[in-house]
């Protein structure tokens, strides 16, 4: 333990052996004592109060500079950290107390207002960069917000005696410290919300506007963390402003209240927009209310009551603008009324002489405020200014401009009480409104380029801004600044730290450049400005004499964005200066030429006054000016900007800007150097090439011939100016030039010489690209000598030259030029091996560089080498260089480190970490918990999940469930106690209570944990948690295509850890955090929520996890939820009664009970005091998020229904409740939909109207989402409904109230849907096509293919009855269906072949089974089109199809195979139905069709063989149609088709193709198919059926057709019953079977064609058959047998004892069977000796047993038993 230092004797001498602030009690040991002197050394130390009181006992003394300041700044950062987090946690409230009052308390500092901000500044740096951000944690920082609430905060008013109130300055400086804290913490602040509310609102009645305006933002940051205080901080800032109004004339401050407090209003108020769910329309209309009534009262009362009232007023609609267009336009012509009213045309000089100086202070201020609220507009409201109001709002600015004109320009002596605002001059009213007016002026020009010209016809708005920044005369603001601007004293217009500057623009801060409204692309910062280390920008704070502050303009609280909010305004004089500036930038480009050259001829006649020569200060002042102004021009002129680009390019305009910035270049200031040779680059490039080529010229002769260093490095840098923004391609001309005089200036030994010219070359390097490659040895050689150069070093530099060498450092320089060297070489750089050699050794240089500037940029060199030439970089050096460096303090070294590692793992996660060192994982999440804000960090992990997450799902759910319970302190798996409280698990549930308390015992976390354990951010968790949830969708889709999945099933076995951590996350005090455990216990639900258990298949496998899904939902609807949470529970609920797990309605309790009690709030509830559980108080958006949530919930358990039947009893009590409630939400989305300029009328909204619908608009984006997000399950509800019991639906619906409440608007339901389904068709259908025709680009095609689902279900008859088929309806569907054709994907276009189908088979025309007398109508023409989109979408598979030429696809994936089938069985199915005077062209369309099918390679295999089934059934209804026809022109088509298949065969024999064999086949089967199936459409004799018998008879000698063509053969052949056409082929194949079968084979044939014997199996067999079908003719019968019995014996005799078995089995006993026995004896006694003998030895050894003689053989036949007689069958061979 420490101990304080007593005061010792004082003494001359030093002690030597004093301990150093710094020193820890286990150091070394001091040296030991002389053995003469035994009294041991005294220790000092200094406790933390006198530390502190060292430091800021030298910080406010008047002789410290603000240099040395910000050094004292440092080494009180360092004092902190280099002390125990526990110990600075203890002692915050000692540390804030400590810099607010011995700092911002100190007189020496508030007495200079520029010192008194930058103290400001540096006590926030300290309070929330150091402390908050980086040393507490996130209990420390809750405790600080505590600390600062209690001990600062609430002490105002005085409360306790003995505690004196608090300074001003400590109550601005607590608001900033606690605003930072309330930004890191979010949510879990909200702990705090009802404390720092009180105390915020306190503070806000504090006399000091500076003190109200930053409570304000305070409130502002307060109530976006914590939403649900919106409207009460908002109501509560609201009475308090009516109460003090009503007390302005009685002395007790009423007025600064009144204005705190409708600050305060209107930051709550501008929270709206960012929080929607919070909202609350009556409080902004409210609001409204009470400013019109203080404008309209404000001339009754008391000149300053009136101007406190009007102040007011302005500021609360200043708030209300900011809400956004849609809450605007409403009001527009009010508020335009209004603002003319406040805004009127001046009186002339001599009547305003007149007025008194606290009449023209009331005018003044009255105007400012009123400007103030169309400042706000113009920021907020852009789409809303018009022509029309653009014009009218010009002419206001035009009045006030006019009325600044009238003002006095000096006012003597000015009598305090005259004041209308007791802290402010009557000047300083005047610098405001003039600030105001400029800022309208930029604002509206950028919102309306064409508007704003037509208002700015004039010069002289230019004049006035050249007026306002360039005016030579300056009255200084004190006797300093006087004394400074003496020429003997004046060094640096940057050192001045008075705030003012001498009028310089607060734009230019060191060698950034604030952006231009509207501009594009941001300067990029000269990258060797930037400085190393994580507090660099206390330093910076130094380069600019202005300092900001919120104070300055209050406005800015309620006009800025979430991202913009941390910019603070600079002072009222120097924003006239920089929106002068902007106001010159935006209208000089467009004016005309001599309206440009008078303005430049003023400036150069202005810059060179006499007056100036007199002035350094304000004369640098005045060339920063200029120079930004003309640098925004030239931006303005080459479109970087949002405005209007104008012109430039007039001889005598680019002559003056080319002497104004030739001048700039030259200047010893380097920041106005900067702005110069900016500026001139794109001059260039704006001007063109002749202009450019004489520049570059005059630039390189003026480096010759003059000397001066500042000049030489201005040139230089103009030159890599011009080259970099003209481009590589036109300043290709010049980079010879360029380069040699560059290479020339890096060797001038002056530092600012070599560094520009560096500097320069890399710019040059960059724009050049490959035309710089010619130059890159001399460049690389150069740079390596100059870094070895004793002149480039900053260590060899002069005297003189010392600063300069700090200010540029060169190393910087070089190793930027080095990295643009590498971009240019790219991979070249594989084959330039002394080029790679000589990069490497530089880099390795870099890399060992104190200088961290100097390693940031060789990290980026390594990372674009490695980029370019892996080969080459010790890749495991390089991994761990970064692994190393992700960890360091300069956050710009930290986030390239983070980049190189990304681009490396998204190469290969594994080798990255395999080459790391021990410990990687935990550094990149430390590294994120550090900075939860970099962006690069989060994008890493989730490249590297997303390449790792399948292969190592185990890993990833171990890691992820480590991150969720790290401790950030001593990175153990020990879990600590957070001080935050969070929402409790039910423990009273056993299986809850084990559950909740496993974990510790699983992660063997400590009894106790220390109190420096704490988990990590709780952003840090959040995405974990994120990450999770990605991985398990992840394994969800992987198991949808595999459900034998790796990762589905370790996700099965780890199911137990991801619901614990889910289970933690959704019962943690972080809002974020309970919503994502929510969700992840959804996703888990739907993704295994089905799995069966695998040690118990009995059961499901979430079963035992049921008691902690349901507490994990409790806390969900407790009053401390919130709209998101409950709407995720709710969801939750659903998906847990829908998977299954619990059947049985009774055990289904409380998640169950919850979901019925959610319907019931919404059903019973009046929609003002709906509440979802205990959680009260929604608002409108929040009531309808959640309402819709539920009705979703209930639709996907009413989907379910159809699967699930349990189910049954959950939704049978419910539906009559739902169905109205669907179809209503379903109407309300419609219009929300259909008609989004609900409220674009403006004008006053009407007394009966309801704010809901005055304001729907405003909601409409807001209300969209939940409903977009809900939709397709309310209409797959009622579908599914319709379809299980159409009578029930409809009965429901009928007996329903007549009218349903949704979000406050009365909607009728009184609608006989029994009788006219069509009632809400038109809704369900107009909502599925409307999203199908204006969905977003983000929508995958999974989204396209629900809604096309849910249209399907929508045009069923039972929904759409015949509405679908009137014009209007069915014309629109089918413009639909021909743009998702053309536009969509595969899957989609197969939905739409489906759709089409059931329209065809449901169309009203169908069912007049197709009356042939039919003429065309409308019905055959919605049929035509219904077919025509079929055959388009076939078309676009199959493009031949309508295009003979076009090449046919090679290969057709699943899903193309799959639509074509689809296609064309559609088409057949449908032409069914087709009236005859139509169906002669389908029919003709579908064979064409088929013939294309049979004719494309990539058909063959998958395609043609599974449409063959729908061609047959074709085929039949064909030649069915055609024998009902009398003169049919359907045979003519068939003979043609017929025709094509010969000639396709024909092709297909030639063997092309791979797929010609297939071809083939599949046309001898589709033949076949034609002339068994449509015989009866030829005529007897048709020569094409000849001819295609004899085809298919050729194939029977064709090898790999063989067979196929003796099955064809067999058909034909085998047709039973036979009609003419049958006969006739018979006739005609028999004879050429028995003669293919009787004919020996040669051996060479057979062993040319073996399917050849086979062949003949089939056709042996198939003649036995055929004999078989005339046992009703003996005749025919016989006479076959005897051909048919021979034939068999003679091939049996010809192959010998091959075909003995197959002869006997399968051809003698069947022709020796049944009815054909007697024909059979009679032609076997009849036979010839020989032929007997033959058939003898054929039975008796093809039988294979049993007797052998005749007589057996008699025997058996005799006795007529079949298979009796000795012989063995085996008729599966």
């Amino acid at each position: 333990p420490s101990r304080s230092a007593s005061k010792p004797k004082k003494s001359k001498k030093p002690l030597k052996n004093t301990a150093t602030p710094f020193e820890d009690d286990d150091g070394d040991p001091s040296r030991p004592s002389s053995p003469a002197a035994r009294k041991g050394a005294v220790k000092l130390e200094l406790n933390l109060s006198d530390l502190l009181g060292q430091l800021s006992s030298h910080y406010v003394r008047s002789s410290t500079s603000n240099k040395a300041r910000a050094a004292i700044t440092h080494c009180y950062i360092r004092v902190f950290k280099k002390l125990d987090p526990s110990k600075v946690q203890a002692s915050y409230g000692e540390i804030a107390n400590h810099l607010f009052s011995e700092l911002l308390g100190n007189a020496l500092v508030s007495y200079d207002r520029y010192r008194l901000l930058l103290t400001r500044k540096y006590v926030q740096k300290i309070l929330a960069d150091c402390l908050a951000s980086q040393i507490l944690a996130e209990s420390g920082r809750l405790n600080a917000a505590k600390t600062l609430l209690n001990d600062t905060l609430k002490n105002y008013p005085q409360v306790v005696k003995e505690i004196p109130e608090p300074s001003k300055q400590a109550l601005v400086g607590a608001l900033g410290a606690l605003a930072s804290l309330i930004e890191s913490l979010g949510s879990v602040f909200s702990t705090l919300g009802d404390s720092c509310q009180d105390a915020l609102i306190q503070v806000l009645q504090h006399p000091s506007y500076t003190v109200q305006i930053h409570a304000a933002y305070c409130l502002r940051a307060f109530v976006l963390a914590c939403p649900q205080q919106l409207i009460h901080c908002a109501s509560i800032c609201m009475n308090n402003a009516t109460r003090e109004l009503n007390h302005l004339t009685s002395g007790r401050h009423s007025h600064r209240r009144c204005v705190g407090f409708a600050n305060g209003l209107a930051a709550v108020l501008s929270v709206s927009p960012l929080q929607p769910l919070y909202g609350s329309l009556e409080i902004s209309s409210r609001a409204l209310s009470i400013a019109n009534d203080l404008l309209k009262n404000s001339a009754k009362a008391e000149l300053r009551a009136s101007s406190t009232q009007v102040q007011v007023a302005w500021i609360l609609i200043g708030g209300l603008m900011s809400i956004g267009p849609d809450f605007v336009k409403i009001h527009l012509p009010q508020l335009l009324l209004l603002w003319r009213n406040a805004l009127p045309k001046p009186l002339s000089r001599e009547n305003s002489a007149q007025r008194d100086l606290v009449e023209l202070s009331y005018l003044t201020h009255v105007r400012e405020c009123a400007l103030g609220s169309i400042l706000s507009f113009l920021e907020s409201n852009q789409r809303l200014v018009t022509l029309d109001v653009s014009i009218r709002i010009a002419a206001l600015l035009q009045n006030t401009v006019d009325f600044l004109d009238t003002l006095p320009t000096k006012v003597k002596d000015e009598d305090p009480s005259s004041r209308i605002v007791p802290a402010l001059h009557f000047s300083d009213l005047v610098v405001m409104l003039r600030r105001r007016v400029l800022q309208c002026y930029t604002r509206l020009i950028n919102s309306g380029p064409v508007a704003g010209n037509d208002a700015l016809g004039e010069s002289k708005l230019l004049s006035l801004a050249v007026t306002l920044f360039a005016d030579p005369t300056y009255s200084p603001s004190s006797l300093e600044s006087s004394i400074a601007n003496s020429a003997a004293s004046f060094d640096s217009i940057w050192d001045v730290a008075d705030n003012r500057g001498f009028g310089v623009s607060g734009l230019v801060q060191g060698q950034t450049i604030k952006s231009l409204l509207g501009e594009d692309i941001i300067s990029e910062q000269v990258r060797w400005q930037h400085k190393a280390g994580d507090h660099v920008d206390v330093d910076d704070a130094l380069v600019t004499p202005i300092c900001g502050a919120r104070e300055h303009d209050s406005v800015y609280i309620h006009i800025q964005n979430k991202s913009q909010i941390h910019e603070v305004p600079d002072p009222p004089a120097t924003e006239v200066t920089n929106s002068a500036i902007a106001l010159f930038a935006v209208v000089f480009p467009t004016q005309s030429p001599k309206v440009q050259e008078f303005a430049l001829e003023q400036l150069m006649t202005l810059g060179s006054s006499g007056t100036l020569q007199r002035s350094p200060g304000r004369r640098a002042a005045v060339l920063i000016n200029t120079a930004l102004a003309l640098l925004g021009t030239t931006k303005v002129a080459v479109g970087e900007t949002s405005a209007e680009s104008g012109d430039l390019k007039h001889p005598a305009v680019e002559k003056a800007l080319q002497a104004l910035l030739r001048g700039f270049i030259i200047d010893p200031d380097r920041h106005l150097r900067h702005l110069g040779f900016e500026a001139l680059g794109r001059l260039c490039n704006s001007s063109g090439n002749t202009f450019t080529t004489n520049e570059v010229n005059t630039l390189i002769e003026l480096i010759v011939s003059n000397r001066d260093p500042n000049a030489r490095a201005g040139y230089a840098m103009a030159l890599g100016s011009i080259h970099c923004h003209v481009g590589g391609m036109a300043a290709g001309l010049h980079l010879k030039k360029i380069h040699g005089v560059l290479m020339s200036l890096c060797s001038d030994p002056h530092p600012v010489v070599h560094h520009g010219a560096i500097e320069a070359l890399a710019q040059v390097a960059d724009s050049a690209g490959l035309a710089f490659s010619a130059y890159v040895s001399s460049t690389l050689g150069l740079l390596a000598q100059i870094w070895s150069f004793d002149t480039h070093n900053e260590e060899c530099a002069s005297l003189a030259t010392s600063n300069s060498v700090c200010e540029v450092p060169t190393p910087t320089a070089v190793a930027r030029a080095i990295d643009s060297i590498i971009n240019v070489l790219g991979p070249d750089l594989q084959d330039m091996s002394k080029a790679r050699e000589l990069v490497v050794s530089l880099l390795i240089q870099f890399e060992r560089d104190d200088s961290p500037e100097v390693r940031a940029e060789g990290l980026r060199c390594w990372e674009h080498m490695y980029l370019y030439d892996p080969g080459h970089v010790e890749l495991s050096s390089y991994v761990q260089r970064l692994q190393q460096d992700i960890q360091s303090y300069d956050r710009s070294i930290c986030a390239i480190a983070t980049d190189g590692l990304y681009n490396l793992i998204r190469r290969d996660a594994r080798l990255v970490f395999q080459l790391a060192t021990e410990g990687f994982e935990e550094q990149i999440w430390l590294t994120l918990n550090d900075r939860p804000n970099i962006d690069e960090t989060t994008t890493l992990i989730e490249a590297w999940l997303g390449q790792t997450g399948l292969l190592e799902a185990a890993v990833w759910i171990l890691r992820i469930q480590q991150v969720l319970t790290k401790s950030a302190a001593t990175q153990k798996e020990e879990i600590p106690q957070s001080s935050i409280p969070a929402a409790e698990p039910d423990l009273q549930d056993e299986e809850v209570a084990g559950f909740a308390t496993g974990e510790t015992t699983q992660q063997g976390a400590a009894a106790v944990p220390e109190p420096s354990q704490e988990l990590l951010r709780w952003q840090v968790r959040v995405f974990a948690l994120q990450c999770l949830s990605r991985l398990v969708d992840v394994i969800g889709k992987d198991l949808e295509l595999d459900s034998k999945s790796t990762a589905g099933h370790i996700l099965q076995t780890k199911v137990g850890d991801v619901i614990r951590m889910a289970f933690h996350a959704s019962t943690s005090s972080v809002v974020e955090l309970r919503v994502g455990g929510l969700k992840l216990i959804n996703q888990v639900l739907m993704i295994l929520g089905s799995t069966p258990d695998p040690d118990f298949s009995e059961a499901l496998l979430l079963e035992q996890y049921q008691a902690q899904i349901s507490s994990a939902l409790t806390p969900a609807f407790n009053a401390d939820s919130s709209p998101e949470l409950a709407s995720a529970a709710v969801n939750v609920c659903a998906t847990f009664i829908a998977t299954g797990m619990v059947t049985d309605v009774d055990r289904m309790g409380r998640i169950l009970k919850l979901l019925v009690g959610a319907l019931e709030s919404f059903t019973t509830s009046d929609s003002q005091e709906t509440a979802v559980g205990d959680l009260h108080g929604l608002s409108s958006n929040a009531q309808t998020m959640v309402r819709m949530a539920v009705l979703s919930a209930w639709a996907e358990l009413q989907v379910a229904r159809t699967e699930q039947r349990y189910l049954d009893k959950v939704m049978d009590p419910h539906v009559g409740k739902l169905l109205p409630l669907w179809l209503a939400s379903l109407q309300e989305f419609a219009r929300l939909r259909f008609e989004p300029d609900i409220t674009s009328h403006t004008g006053p909204p009407r007394p009966d109207e309801s704010l809901e619908t005055v304001y729907a608009a405003l909601n409409r984006k807001t209300l969209l989402k939940f409903y977009q997000d809900s939709w397709l399950e309310l209409v797959d509800a009622i579908a599914s409904l319709i379809e299980q019991d159409p009578q029930l639906v409809f009965a429901a619906l009928d007996g329903k109230s007549s009218t349903t409440q949704v979000n406050g608007n009365t909607l009728q339901t009184n609608i006989a849907y029994r009788d006219e389904p069509v009632a809400f068709f038109f809704v369900l259908f107009g909502i599925a096509v409307e999203a199908l025709v204006t969905r977003s680009n983000h929508e995958s095609p999974g989204d396209v293919l629900k809604i096309l689902s849910a249209l399907k279900k929508i045009l069923s008859p039972a929904v759409a009855g015949n509405a679908i088929f009137q014009d209007s309806v069915f014309s629109e569907t089918i413009e639909v269906f021909d743009r998702l054709a053309l536009t969509e994907g595969l899957v989609v276009q197969t939905n739409l072949v489906d759709i089409a189908k059931t329209l065809c088979l449901t169309h009203p025309s169908a069912v007049e089974d197709g009356d042939t007398s039919v003429d065309l109508n409308e019905d055959i023409e919605q049929l035509f089109e219904l077919a025509r989109v079929i055959v388009l979408i076939l078309t676009n598979a199959l493009p031949n199809i309508a295009d003979p030429k076009s090449t046919p696809r090679e290969q057709l994936s699943d899903e193309a195979i799959a639509l074509v089938r689809n296609g064309f069985d559609a088409l057949v199915e449908a032409s069914g139905i087709f009236p005859s005077i139509i169906k002669t062209d389908l029919y003709a369309s579908i064979l064409h069709i088929f013939s294309v099918l049979l004719s494309t390679p990539a058909c063959q295999a998958a395609v043609v063989p599974q449409t063959l089934p729908g061609f047959k059934r074709f085929i039949q209804k064909v030649a069915l149609d055609d024998r009902h026809s009398n003169s049919s022109p359907i045979a003519p088509q068939i003979k043609t088709c017929l025709h094509r298949l010969l000639a396709i065969l024909g092709m297909a024999q030639r063997r092309e193709h791979e797929s010609s064999l297939a071809c083939a086949k599949n046309t001898l089967l589709t033949s076949s198919i034609i002339l068994t199936t449509a015989s009866n459409v030829f005529a007897s004799g048709e020569h094409i059926v000849f001819a295609a018998l004899e085809s298919i008879l050729d194939c029977l000698q064709d090898l790999g057709l063989a067979k196929v063509a003796a099955g064809c053969l067999r058909s034909l052949l085998l047709t039973n019953p036979k009609n003419e056409m049958d006969e006739a082929v018979a006739r005609y194949l028999f004879p050429r079977l028995v003669i293919f079968v009787a004919t020996p084979a040669e051996a060479a044939a057979t062993a040319a064609n073996p399917d050849s014997e086979s062949a003949k199996a089939i056709i042996a067999q198939t003649l036995t058959a055929f004999v078989a079908l005339y046992t009703n003719d003996n005749r025919k019968a016989a006479a076959a047998m005897a051909v048919v019995l021979p034939t068999l014996l003679y091939r049996a005799k010809l192959n010998g004892e091959a075909v003995y078995s197959e002869t006997a089995t399968r051809h003698i006993t069947e022709l020796a069977r049944g009815p054909l026995l007697p024909i059979f004896r009679g032609l076997v006694s009849g036979m010839d000796p020989e032929m007997r003998s033959l058939m003898e030895r054929v039975i008796r050894e093809g039988g294979g047993g049993g007797g052998s003689s005749k007589g057996d053989a008699g025997a058996g036949v005799e006795d007529g038993a079949e298979p009796t007689i000795a012989l063995k069958f085996n008729f599966g061979r």
